[in-house]
């Protein structure tokens, strides 16, 4: 394959990406535009509508002016003011990150890895710039330079992430970009072996805790939905949305799946979540307010659950294991015996390793959601990743050295 093919089919799956991201939203509107409003409604308010969910799903911030008549319908304090919307739904960006994936994959397969990888990134910043530019309103107005930088970036980490993947299967050597990854290995290799093992074994370890909590979270989340089945039920009912309406209020709820994996591991650790300013939904109980108008929030747990102080022994289980778990990968031939220190900021690195990487998450799941109260949901970024790096650092140094410890065997006595 020629480099002239290589850039004009990375130009074409970065287009697809941001139609099929944009299509998700746009299909569902467009059918609303001809079902309900009977093609009266011109129809760029409904790519708008579309541009600015997409935006949204890529981390872009929204302001928004509602008209008089829906701001005192909606009956929230401050509705009739500008408000920020800015909780991602993590769905569309996690798709994004996925196609990129293998765009890069895709681009690897090729002689001409980079120019695939460049044109790709490239067509898509200026597809997101006409995006950007196309999607401004009186009524909501996307945050111009980050609707420029930000869904660039999040397609951009992925392909990256599969051009790396993709060029480690196909085993490709000697062009530049491997020259540079030997440059940056040999300058790995030279710390000391002890402390490359420390940084491993955080690494390691702290991501499989971070992925285990996130597990258990997913799973929690599946079960809350299948108990109150009843409830959101009901909370469709009452919305009245119609069969259109209540599609698209389902493929909303479905990109939002994501932040609330989320903010159930937020519950785990402790912090939990704010839905609203002055609420919280926690191990300790839930006190909540006016909520957006969602029926999946109808799965947030009520009350003080008797046994909810359980939950908080999740991330402590799970760093202790994955910390044993990483002991034995260390214990491998070639690799020399640790210190108990070494041990111990194995353990603690583990920690740190799983609080960045759980905050940041935390961080991107939450933000506002409406006027007044509402411009607080989610979790607290700061104090979920630091009671994560205390929970899960402080069991993995136990897991650590608990393969230190070893049983003396059984003498018999003579008979």
């Amino acid at each position: 394959m020629n480099r002239i093919t290589t850039a004009l089919l990375a130009a074409l799956e970065a287009l697809l990406v941001v139609a099929i991201g944009i299509g998700i939203a746009m299909v569902p509107l467009t059918v609303l535009w001809a079902a309900h409003f009977g093609l009266s409604v011109e129809w760029f308010v409904f790519w708008r509508a579309a541009a600015d969910i997409w935006l949204l799903g890529n981390g872009v911030d929204l302001t928004v002016q509602l008209g008089p008549d829906v701001a005192a319908a909606l009956g929230l304090a401050g509705a009739d003011t500008a408000f920020l919307f800015s909780v991602v739904p993590l769905g569309f960006a996690l798709l994004s990150v996925l196609m990129g994936v293998h765009t890069g994959r895709r681009a690897a397969e090729t002689p001409h890895r980079w120019t695939g990888v460049g044109v790709a990134v490239g067509t898509y910043a200026v597809l997101a710039a006409l995006v950007t530019l196309s999607a401004v309103s009186e009524t909501v107005r996307p945050s111009q330079v980050q609707g420029l930088v930000l869904p660039t970036l999040i397609y951009a980490a992925g392909v990256l992430v599969g051009a790396e993947l993709g060029r480690r299967k196909t085993s490709q050597v000697g062009d530049s970009t491997d020259r540079v990854g030997r440059v940056i290995r040999s300058s790995y290799q030279r710390i000391p072996q002890t402390t490359r093992t420390v940084i491993e074994g955080a690494l390691r370890g702290g991501t499989a805790a971070a992925a285990g909590v996130l597990l258990v979270s997913a799973v929690s989340v599946a079960v809350l939905i299948a108990v109150n089945y009843a409830t959101i039920i009901g909370l469709y009912e009452a919305v009245q949305a119609g069969v259109v309406g209540g599609a698209t209020i389902t493929l909303a709820q479905l990109a939002l799946i994501p932040n609330l994996v989320i903010w159930a591991a937020a519950w785990f650790v402790g912090p939990g979540i704010a839905v609203g300013v002055g609420t919280t939904v926690s191990p300790i109980g839930t006190v909540v307010g006016t909520l957006p108008g969602l029926p999946l929030f109808g799965a947030l747990p009520q009350g003080s659950p008797a046994y909810g102080f359980v939950g908080l022994l999740v991330p402590i289980l799970l760093g202790f294991v994955f910390a044993v778990v990483t002991r034995q990968w260390l214990d491998r031939p070639g690799v020399p015996e640790r210190t108990t220190l070494e041990h111990v900021l194995t353990g603690l690195g583990m920690g740190v390793v799983a609080g960045v990487l759980l905050g940041v998450l935390a961080w991107w799941s939450a933000g506002a959601m409406g006027p007044g109260r509402l411009i607080e949901v989610g979790p607290n970024p700061l104090l979920v990743g630091a009671l994560v790096a205390a929970e899960i650092g402080i069991a993995a140094a136990l897991g650590m050295l608990a393969g230190r410890l070893k049983v003396p065997p059984v003498r018999r006595g003579k008979r």
